[in-house]
């Protein structure tokens, strides 16, 4: 038993001197096949350095992190040094690999992957040339296990005292010796990066904008890229954290403000992740997992990448809406950021709407307080709706407006303009007409639509409930602002006064009114006193049934003298007025009011002429009743008067035919039509800007029927003419009358006549029946001359208008000129003349 034991030992011995020596013998081939070594001395401090590393690696007993597949390792090492651009040397080691992998049996090596891996992490040493190693070494190894007699097997030491780790220690400080510094210093400053500090080696470079590894430390490309590609992180949290510190010092508005604090939150847990990081990166996890020539620490460059891959979206997006936001500010930076949000990704909307819910939270509040209250909290200039300083009559015109630069693209304009509407609705029951009712209609529209009146009831997302909320709103309010015009302010009553008194549709009243005031306005009007005309106003109401309608209304119907010249008549300036007050003066504004007074004056004018008419009649009929008192004087002088009393009734018929039909278009087909579609819209009207788009309407479809728009100015001056004329006769008529009646009176008592005391106005009926006859003669043939003149100027003109009449736009004017010609006279006289 001894001699067995003495020589299992010497076996032993010699099998360890023999590993020994195939080692030495490997590593002086390798160092010789070194350029920089072609002559290695063994005794030299380098070789026995490299001597016992290699000793220390082979009796370390390394435990591989990969499956035992000597193929893939094979594989490997020929793709690196493919990588590597050494491509004569990949094929040799494939070569190389090919007869190793080949041999079989006696003197073959059974755990071939064993050997491979070895090579492989031998390769990895950076200080030696991969390009020299690896095929020398499998050939050198090949060749020394085919010529020893080992039976195929590499023989490694058990490792009594440890000297695996010390091995495994000493490799890992020349891998650090080499690269300067580790992976887990450069983990460490990409962390300090990503808050915008500088590390020790990774440093933020003004040339390329962003962090980078310094220069002066030698790191492989990769990882410099890798670091610069984490890094960005940090290039742009410094940009959102900049335009957060400046937004502090600038009046950014409400939305502003919000915008800051969600990017804050935002930058809060962002914060959470670093310092999480950072104690993963101070607290070292070994893992089997990790190479040779790996970190020891769980945190690494690639697991940061992993680890940053969400919080760089968001950065991102954080970083694209501050630039796209510094300059814009209250519903233009909701819309900005809104914009954005319409994305595919699914992490980058839900980031998007919690960004936006926190973003538009004081612009929704300001739709809710503007809705609900009429409240217009906007210090800023942030609302899409703007108010401006304006008189109380101007308040639901001029006072408020949309701004559509602040109008965010989430709210239409359509449904933008019912929100501008609702709480214009509200300052104008609040202001104008002095009414609170307006706080339970809003009350009852927030329940309604689901939500409260208090803060925070609605936000960004919830577009229905705010389009529910605004149409329940809109349709109380406006339906209390338009009981309040009708009952409590009679604006219904109001209209039909200024119908009836403006637009002289009380007839007896315009009656009365120019009987008593039609002598006082042929004066001058220099010598007419408004207090006068005032008075006579006064007795024309309690004349008539005006007097029954309401004092209120009365009371607001005044005189007014229109600016004058010395040479003007009463007739040129008299007008009426209605005075509108608060809140009527809504709807009867100053312009309004004028277009009433021009076509008043235009009336005026027209009842003017059929009252002269009139007069005319009453004059002519006592005299065709008498006429056959003139008996005694000469046939001829018998023949001109009644051939100019013929004329004066023709004309006169002719006159009024033509006024008489203009008057009823006027009074039934202009004013009574515009009237029925007015009063059908007031009652259909929904809200204040329904009606006075009705009344505006009805206004104008009166101004324009009438003649008095801009494109009927050319057929106005000529209704106009025709109006001249016809008092121009008027004026003749009354002279002829007058002449006949004294002619009548003369004829009768011509004794009695002589004794009196001669005037210039019957000096030439006083001088005898002869020198009667005479005059008479004279002045009945000025008369009918006269009366020729004025039938031939008012038939050119009337021909003049009735050609007008087709060209205009209005059908009620073209059935105006059937009514006019519906007998053809005018036509074929105007053919007549054009043929002639």
């Amino acid at each position: 038993m001894k001699n067995e034991e003495e020589e299992r030992v010497v076996m032993e011995e010699d099998d360890q001197q023999k590993a020994s020596d195939l080692v030495h013998e490997l590593v002086l081939r390798l160092l010789s096949q070194n350029p920089q070594t072609p002559n290695p001395d063994p005794s030299s401090p380098t070789f026995l350095k490299t001597l016992r590393f290699a000793h220390r690696i082979l009796r370390s007993r390394l435990t591989p992190s990969v499956s035992p597949d000597a193929a893939a390792i094979a594989e490997s090492l020929k793709r690196r040094l493919a990588t590597q651009g050494k491509s004569s040397d990949a094929l040799a080691f494939a070569d190389l690999y090919a007869k190793f992998a080949s041999k079989t049996g006696p003197g073959s090596v059974n755990n071939k992957w064993s050997l491979l891996y070895l090579l492989r992490i031998v390769s990895e040493d950076n200080k030696l040339d991969s390009s020299l190693l690896l095929p020398n070494l499998n050939a050198a190894v090949s060749s020394s296990l085919g010529n020893k007699k080992t039976n195929g097997v590499l023989l490694v030491t058990k490792d009594p005292e440890n000297l695996r780790d010390v091995a495994f220690r000493e490799y890992a400080n020349l891998i650090k010796e080499e690269n300067e510094v580790t992976e887990e210093v450069l983990v460490r400053d990409v962390l300090y990066a990503c808050q915008g500090i500088d590390g020790k080696y990774v440093k933020f470079n003004s040339e390329i904008d962003g962090y980078a590894v310094v220069d002066y430390i030698n790191t492989p490309r990769a990882t410099r890229t890798m670091v610069r590609t984490l890094s960005e992180l940090g290039w742009l949290f410094k940009k959102v954290k900049s335009f957060i510190s400046e937004s502090m010092d600038e009046d950014v508005g409400t939305v502003g403000q919000a915008f800051c604090a969600a990017l804050q939150d935002e930058l809060s847990d962002y914060y959470k992740l670093l310092a999480v990081l950072e104690a993963q990166g101070m607290n070292p996890i070994p893992l089997v997992s990790e190479s040779a020539g790996g970190s020891s620490s769980y945190l690494s460059l690639r697991r940061l990448s992993v680890w940053f891959a969400e919080p760089k979206v968001k950065m991102r997006l954080m970083a694209v809406l501050v630039d796209k936001c510094r300059v814009l500010r209250g519903g233009a930076m909701a819309g900005a950021i809104h914009l954005h949000a319409q994305h595919g990704d699914p992490l980058v909307h839900d980031f998007m709407m919690s960004l936006l819910r926190c973003v538009c939270s004081p612009l929704f509040e300001m739709v809710r307080s503007w809705v609900l209250e009429g409240e217009l909290e906007d210090s800023f200039g942030e609302f899409f709706v703007v108010s401006h300083p304006v008189k109380v009559d101007l308040l639901w015109r001029e006072g408020y407006n949309l701004h559509h630069g602040m109008l965010p693209s989430f709210i239409s304009p359509s449904l933008a303009q019912r929100i501008l509407r609702t709480g214009k609705s509200i300052n104008f029951l609040r202001v104008c007409c002095d009414d609170h009712g307006w706080a339970d209609a809003a009350s009852e529209a927030a329940a309604a639509s689901g939500t409260t009146t208090r803060r925070g009831g609605i936000g960004y997302g919830e577009t229905d409930a705010l389009e529910h909320l605004v149409a329940e709103a809109a349709k109380r309010i406006d339906k209390r602002l338009l009981d309040v015009l009708y009952e409590r302010y009679k604006f219904k009553e109001h209209c039909l006064a200024i119908k009836r008194y403006l637009l002289l549709g009380q007839g007896d009243f315009v009656q009365y009114l120019m009987d008593i005031v039609g002598p006082k306005l042929s004066e001058p009007a220099n010598n007419i006193s408004s207090f006068e005309l005032a008075g006579f106003l006064e007795a024309a109401v309690r004349a008539s049934n005006a007097q029954y309608d309401d004092r209120d209304v009365l009371d607001r119907l005044k005189v007014k003298m229109m600016p004058h010249g010395s040479g003007d008549r009463g007739w040129d300036v008299f007008s009426l007025e209605y005075e509108a007050r608060a809140p009527l003066d809504t709807v009867f504004t100053e312009s309004v009011l004028s277009k009433y007074l021009r076509v008043f004056n235009f009336l005026w004018r027209l009842k003017r002429v059929e009252h002269a008419l009139i007069g005319i009649w009453k004059t002519m009929k006592p005299n065709c009743i008498t006429s056959n008192s003139f008996a005694k004087l000469q046939s001829s002088v018998k023949l001109q008067l009644l051939s100019a009393l013929r004329r004066c009734q023709v004309l006169w018929n002719e006159m009024n035919h033509f006024v008489t039909n203009f008057q009823y278009y006027i009074m039934f087909e202009v004013l009574e039509v515009s009237w029925c579609n007015f009063a059908k819209e007031m009652e259909a009207a929904k809200d204040l800007d329904d009606l006075l788009a009705a009344h505006e309407k009805y206004l104008n479809s009166i101004v324009g029927k009438s003649l008095l728009g801009e494109e009927s100015q050319t057929i106005r001056k000529s209704l106009f003419v025709l109006f001249e004329l016809i008092l121009r006769f008027r004026s003749h008529a009354d002279r002829l009358y007058e002449g006949i009646y004294e002619l009548q009176i003369r004829t009768k008592e011509p004794g009695r006549e002589r004794n009196k005391t001669q005037d210039s106005s019957s000096s030439w009926i006083s001088e005898g029946r002869k020198a009667i006859t005479q005059r008479a003669g004279e002045f009945l043939q000025s008369m009918s001359q006269d009366m020729d003149s004025i039938a031939k100027e008012y038939t050119t003109s009337l021909d003049a208008f009735l050609s007008l009449l087709p060209l205009q736009q209005s059908v009620d004017l073209k059935f105006l000129f059937f009514r006019l010609d519906f007998t053809e006279f005018y036509s074929r006289l105007h053919s007549k003349g054009r043929e002639s």
